[in-house]
């Protein structure tokens, strides 16, 4: 294999990762202290089925294409598998349809925009900051 490498150039792409500074969202809880601190501060969830390819696709995307510094807002990941009922509180409290995956941007206790699938890369964080 290594003559078979060298002969077609064998160089692997390494895609750059990024770490985000995600915030596991778990509980009700957090949902009340994530609206508070929206009063202050740009919220941000990410709802991703980790069953779904295209809710893969559309984090990778996210992922890849996210320039906002890291203390200019909160980042929630919601795996919405793992915690449904907390998924269906999000969207009965900030009256927005479930979808997945999706992203909502809340500011003082509102969802002032959301977007799902292959828009959610065509929502700027910078412009709510």
């Amino acid at each position: 294999m290594g003559f078979i490498n060298k002969l077609f150039g064998g160089a692997t792409l390494e895609k750059e990762t990024k770490e985000l500074p995600w915030i596991a969202l778990e509980d009700h809880v957090q949902l009340d202290e994530l609206a508070e601190r929206s009063n202050n501060k740009i919220q941000v969830i990410f709802k991703h089925s980790t069953r779904c390819g295209i809710s893969r696709m559309a984090l990778n995307q996210f992922e890849q294409s996210y320039n906002v510094s890291d203390d200019a807002l909160d980042l929630y990941y919601l795996d919405l598998i793992s915690f449904r009922d907390l998924s269906n509180e999000i969207a009965s409290r900030f009256q927005v349809w479930h979808e997945s995956p999706q992203i909502l941007v809340i500011k003082e206790g509102i969802a002032i925009t959301h977007a799902s699938h292959g828009a959610i890369t065509d929502v700027d964080l910078n412009r709510f900051i």
